[in-house]
């Protein structure tokens, strides 16, 4: 996982990679949050292009960095999902909480 903070537009880009289950899934949820609240952006850009299998746990870590930057006045863009991703992520709904772009150079 590779991280850039962009002080102009208080963007926080979260490059992920390989498999979010359970186990990573904590380690990047650790790793994350104390990102978010160190840089408090606006922004939470979660890239998915180098992410090859996700279950539920991938859901869940979304959910809870919503639940962190949502207060703050902030909002996450989930950037570059797989077709099997993207489909997982629309059918959990998480549309709802992000915008979703597939294709997105960042």
């Amino acid at each position: 996982m590779k991280m850039h903070y962009d002080t102009g537009k208080r963007e926080l880009l979260i490059l992920l990679d390989g498999e979010i289950d359970h186990h990573r899934s904590s380690l990047l949820r650790n790793e994350i949050d104390t990102a978010l609240y160190a840089h408090m952006p606006s922004v939470l850009i979660l890239d998915f292009r180098n992410v090859t299998f996700m279950d539920s746990s991938g859901i869940g870590l979304i959910m809870g960095r919503y639940k962190i930057i949502q207060p703050m006045g902030g909002e996450i863009q989930i950037q570059n999902p797989s077709a099997y991703i993207g489909r997982v992520l629309r059918l959990a709904g998480m549309e709802r909480l992000a915008k979703i772009s597939e294709g997105v150079s960042a």
